[in-house]
């Protein structure tokens, strides 16, 4: 039984980890929050970090610390039916509802858009999504080398052009940075910590951790102690090459406005800054490039997805669940990019607090001896907060209830007021633990 992780395998890991976190939909959040930011645009990137970088890489680490299967699994610890549920909204939110028709969405964005008149982008998105979304649903059916290459090579190729573009505008800014929109001029560092939400890289992470671990396991590895610290390694190397891009990319939104404009969407500025240097070669290079992308991103998806719904529910075949979410996939994207991001930060708002909850006292389940009370509490009051977040972010904010949390809970006016009701949750649930009956069933081992 092998109990030793290669480096060389070790940075295989990272390096594959980091291009599964870095979609073509993670491009268009820091660039767009670099424009918005302005001056204020470091602050706001620290901020986008922490979401975007490093909640992912301790979710990472805290599958392998958890030597769980899957996140439902995991999940359960809180109850059974949270640990479904949940799952459920999870890979409906990295699946139909959001990700995959943002792919899509993000392809049209970068790739077509800004080859047809204005008049026409509506119909072309239209007709955009049926081919795209068609072919994703194709190469899900058929088991086929097809996407393994195109990812094998399109990865690199994707990820130089953005790195000499990264090169040519820090050595050749477009412009000095700009005054911050209204929501940065203060708590910018907030703004970018919420925006990091959009990512959705902490709730994709529950499923990539998986991948890592799978990884090490076929390779012989079974000691909790070398999986955690492995994947810890891996996620490190994964953390610093993203911070690195999301960071380039923010100071290339930050100085694109004196050219550019305020656009609507990280995707009109990266394929503006891309004709700016390049020309329309370039911007046509990036767009296919884009495109190719998202389709290996959208088919990951898809079939990623069918294969837990079809897991969960065996009567519905796999290629019903693929077709189903394809077509939903296509009607989703044609609201587009800009009216997609918007939709999806309430549910963002509202579910992302609850899986920072749960990766958190994963890491404290031993400290705790694994109380159900202090996952139940914790993850119930969390909720009860991240609701109203929800609400708020949705435009239906509930006046005396938001008074009253502003009134008591600290940081609760940039999204964060979920904090301190975690907390006292948590403690909580040690004390009700305390002195409630051991149970005769045997608890949960407790990992090294």
């Amino acid at each position: 039984m092998t109990q030793k992780v290669s480096t060389s395998y070790i940075i295989v890991l990272g390096l594959m980890l980091f291009s599964l976190f870095f979609g073509a939909g993670n491009l268009i959040f820091p660039i767009m929050m670099g424009q918005e930011a302005g001056i204020n645009v470091w602050e706001a990137t620290a901020g986008f970090i922490i979401t975007g970088v490093g909640l992912p890489l301790l979710t990472v680490i805290a599958l392998g610390y958890s030597r769980k299967s899957d996140i439902q699994s995991l999940a359960s610890r809180v109850h059974p039916m949270f640990g479904l549920i949940f799952s459920i909204i999870l890979y409906l939110t990295i699946g139909p509802l959001f990700a995959i028709p943002r792919a899509g969405s993000v392809s049209f964005e970068i790739g077509i858009r800004p080859l047809l008149p204005e008049s026409w982008s509506t119909i072309g998105l239209f007709v955009f999504s049926i081919f795209f979304f068609s072919m994703a649903a194709l190469l899900s059916l058929n088991s086929s080398k097809i996407v393994d290459i195109v990812g094998k090579y399109l990865t690199p190729i994707k990820i130089s052009f953005i790195l000499l573009l990264i090169v040519v505008a820090i050595f050749n800014p477009l412009g000095p940075f700009q005054e911050p929109i209204e929501r940065y001029t203060e708590n910018s560092f907030f703004h970018g910590f919420s925006e990091g939400y959009l990512t959705m890289d902490v709730l994709s992470a529950f499923v990539f951790g998986v991948i890592v671990i799978n990884a090490l396991r076929s390779k012989g590895v079974e000691s909790g102690k070398v999986i955690m610290v492995s994947t810890m390694k891996a996620g490190l190397i994964a953390a610093a090459l993203l911070a690195f891009f999301y960071s380039a990319l923010a100071f290339m939104g930050a100085s694109s406005v004196s050219e550019l404009g305020m656009l609507n969407n990280g995707g009109s500025v990266l394929s503006g800054v891309a004709n700016v240097y390049f020309g329309s070669f370039g911007g046509v290079i990036l767009g296919g490039v884009m495109i190719v992308a998202c389709m290996t991103t959208s088919v990951g998806l898809i079939s990623s997805c069918a294969t837990y719904f079809n897991k969960i529910l065996p009567k519905v075949s796999y290629k019903s669940f693929v077709i189903s979410f394809a077509v939903f996939s296509a009607a989703v994207a044609n609201f587009g990019l800009s009216q997609l991001i918007s939709i999806s930060e309430p549910v963002l708002a509202t579910i992302y607090p609850l899986a920072i909850v749960l990766l958190i006292l994963t890491f404290f389940h031993n400290a705790f001896n694994g109380k159900k009370e202090v996952y139940q509490l914790s993850m119930l009051f969390t909720f009860i907060v991240s609701v109203f977040d929800g609400l708020n972010a949705a435009g239906f904010g509930v006046k005396p209830v938001d008074q009253l949390f502003t009134s008591i809970l600290p940081l609760y006016e940039v999204g964060l007021g979920w904090l301190l009701p975690a907390f006292i949750g948590a403690i909580l649930g040690i004390i009700i633990g305390m002195f409630k009956p051991r149970s005769k069933e045997k608890e949960e081992e407790q990992f090294i």
